[in-house]
């Protein structure tokens, strides 16, 4: 049995799989990594049939129930959704990140979802305790301080809210509306390094719920981010709220050795 598959999809797209069956991974599990990288990365197009799983059992030679279980981790996650009489559908929309430091505008741009960007608040003003803190400056020094909405394809993906030192304030609505954040900071000659950030989950409050046209009250992932240069020096504290059934992180780990202790 070869290692590699080429589905075509009915859109058509093709749709390229390898199993390694000699790989400690389940096979359930490399099937359902690869299809939702496929989708992600925008080459599986939302709106797509995936092959039933009986016929895509028998194309790659694994047992049905296999199949089964991808696709159900895959709709536990909001990849797809299975209709009754139409089968398993690709949704649209849903955004997968790395946890490296990267752009959210420009992560968007390469998995070709159409990034938007509304702004909702610009200003420069004195900085709370906990922004001062992040950020290394004073307690009440002038921040610019930026509240912003991100879509993806048109739909509402996240809530943003950044501050950034005065030396900053120049950033305009219009640039923080056409450009990602960091695309702008690099342009200003800052040589984005490192970032230190926090992931969790929370409920969403009414007015953030609104914004991003989710219902009061339901689970969001949320980030908080210090973001600093090439100097060690802090140029961006973040607070992010992201609807969870369109967007994750994900990240690689290394396995530690025998008798190792983890962090």
């Amino acid at each position: 049995m070869p290692r590699s598959r080429s589905i075509q999809l009915p859109d058509p797209v093709g749709l390229h799989l390898e199993l390694d069956r000699s790989s400690p991974v389940p096979l359930y599990f490399q099937l359902a990594q690869q299809v939702e990288a496929a989708i992600a990365g925008g080459s599986v197009v939302a709106g797509a049939r995936l092959p039933n799983e009986v016929a895509l059992a028998d194309q790659l030679g694994l047992a049905r129930e296999t199949v089964r279980q991808a696709y159900g981790q895959l709709t536990d996650r909001g990849m797809v959704a299975r209709k009754r009489g139409v089968g398993t559908v690709v949704m649209s929309g849903y955004v997968g990140r790395s946890l490296g430091l990267s752009s959210l505008y420009d992560d968007l741009r390469r998995a070709n979802q159409e990034p938007s960007t509304t702004v909702l608040g610009r200003r420069v003003t004195p900085a709370p305790a906990d922004v001062a803190a992040a950020l290394q400056v004073p307690p009440g020094a002038r921040v610019l301080a930026i509240e912003r909405v991100r879509y993806a394809a048109g739909a509402p993906l996240g809530l943003l809210r950044n501050w950034l030192p005065e030396t900053h304030t120049d950033l305009s609505a219009t640039e923080l509306t056409e450009h990602g954040l960091y695309e702008l900071l690099r342009a200003r000659g800052v040589r984005l390094r490192v970032a230190n950030q926090r992931v969790g989950a929370a409920a969403v409050g009414a007015r953030d719920a609104r914004l991003i046209g989710e219902r009061r009250g339901a689970t969001v992932l949320t980030t908080e981010r210090t973001v600093y240069d090439d100097n060690g020096r802090p140029v961006e504290f973040g607070r992010d709220v992201y609807r969870a059934d369109r967007y994750y992180f994900e990240m690689t780990a290394a396995v530690s050795a025998p008798g190792t202790r983890s962090a």
